[in-house]
């Protein structure tokens, strides 16, 4: 309860019992005075007026107290407000206090951080400043063996001058000897040239001389039939065509050699040893295959050439690198094949060979006619047939022959008719071309057939 409020009831109510008492009852009765009764003046207070009046009083003082009071209470609520705002003057003063107190902590954060590298990097100054320190001295100490090796480049200069000196002198005096000792070296020099001239003409000649015994001396029959049997290949045919009842399957195989003209390189073989005869009808061949085989490698040729020489002549052509993948050596063909009278017959596969005479024949310069029937020094069991090879005696390939009597020389590969191998050939038909070398074969003189 408000302090104010309860001053004044309790000032009422003491007013209150101030005027309510009875006063005269309540003093004792003086036995010496009588009371007098006093007649009443015209405008005498009353008790009730003077209750009044004192009520007014302390109405008015109790106005003057919440007066006080009601000022008190301005000034205070006054003061309060003036608290409060330096409360958040305070507040905002604390805030800003915090913060900058955080800053300063982050500065001194930084600074400490700041003097702690500042710190190493004081010591690796330090530290460099030894190191330069040193490098300094071990460059003074440089520096110092530079001067004394120069000082003793000097010495070494001026005594290299005097060499000199020396030199020069003793060159000027062996100029003379040297220009004299030139002059004879020009005449031994020529004299000289002149013997190599004359041992260079001497030279070459013996090489040509070499040569020519080497081209023009027979080889011994028995290393070239050992030669021919190092250097044959398996040759196998394989190949498809109609027949009477579906498609039919001709496979053959023969051992032949390969044949160079110094360009290219070609495997020999004759007709009768492929799948092909130039006797019966010409077939619209399905597939063809080629295979050359040895113990460890196989490869395949890409096309049969029917030579122009004679249709009964075709030459399988082979790369360099199937050549030396099968490590065989190709013969190159005769350049002169007529130096000697005799050649050597080797059966188709090897089967034995021997030395024959041949003849030229004058109305067909491309065969010669071998003579059967002089055969000498003949090894082997076999008769010369078609399909045997014909070497001359210089190890070179003469031909082949194209029945038991003649044999076609093979000087050049150029082609008539050239048949692709592989799984296609419905595609390209082989009858037409095959007609062909039937009826070439045919227009030959009957002997040749």
């Amino acid at each position: 309860m408000n302090k104010t409020l309860l001053l004044i009831i309790c000032d009422f109510l003491l007013l209150n019992l101030l005027a309510l008492t009875n006063w005269e009852k309540a003093m004792p009765a003086s036995p010496q005075l009588k009371p007098v009764k006093a007649a009443p003046a015209a405008n005498a207070a009353t008790k009730d007026d003077d209750i009044v009046s004192v009520m007014k009083l302390s109405l008015q003082d109790e106005q003057a107290r919440r007066e006080q009071l009601s000022q008190k209470l301005q000034t205070t609520e006054t003061t309060l407000q003036q608290r409060e705002q330096n409360l958040t003057q305070v507040s905002s003063t604390l805030a800003e206090t915090q913060k900058t107190a955080a800053d300063l902590s982050q500065k001194y954060a930084a600074a400490s951080r700041d003097a702690t590298m500042t710190k190493e990097q004081l010591a690796q100054l330090q530290a460099e400043a030894e190191r330069q320190k040193k490098l300094l001295a071990e460059l003074e100490k440089q520096q110092a063996e530079a001067r004394e090796k120069i000082e003793n480049l000097n010495v070494s200069v001026k005594v290299a001058e005097q060499e000199k000196q020396m030199l020069r002198a003793t060159a000027d005096s062996l100029k003379v000897q040297v220009e004299a000792e030139r002059q004879e070296r020009l005449k031994v020099q020529e004299t000289t040239t002149q013997l190599a001239q004359g041992v260079g003409q001497l030279a070459e000649s013996s090489t040509a001389l070499t040569k020519e015994i080497r081209d023009n001396r027979p080889i011994n029959v028995n290393v070239l039939f050992n030669d021919f049997l190092a250097n044959r290949v398996q040759t196998t045919f394989t190949g498809t065509r109609p027949g009477l009842f579906g498609t039919k399957t001709e496979s053959t195989a023969t051992k032949t050699v390969f044949v160079t003209d110094g360009h290219d390189t070609f495997a020999l073989v004759h007709l009768n040893d492929t799948p092909f005869d130039l006797i019966g009808p010409a077939w619209d061949w399905k597939t063809l295959k080629a295979e050359f085989s040895s113990d460890t490698y196989q490869t395949d040729s890409t096309a049969l050439v029917f030579l122009a020489i004679d249709p009964r002549v075709v030459a399988l052509p082979v790369t360099a690198a199937q050549v030396a993948a099968l490590g065989v050596k190709p013969y190159k063909t005769v350049l002169e094949p007529f130096k000697f009278t005799d050649a050597l017959l080797i059966s188709s596969g090897g089967a034995g060979y021997g030395e024959v005479p041949f003849k030229l024949d004058p109305t067909n310069p491309s065969y010669v006619r071998m003579d059967n029937r002089l055969v000498r020094r003949l090894f082997g069991d076999f008769s010369p047939s078609r399909g045997d090879l014909v070497m001359s005696k210089t190890g070179e390939l003469l031909g082949i022959m194209v029945n038991s009597d003649y044999c076609a020389l093979v000087n050049n590969f150029l082609p008539s008719y050239t048949l692709k191998t592989g799984d296609d050939l419905s595609t390209r038909p082989t009858s037409g071309p095959l007609t062909d070398l039937i009826n070439r074969r045919r227009a030959l003189p009957f002997r040749l057939q």
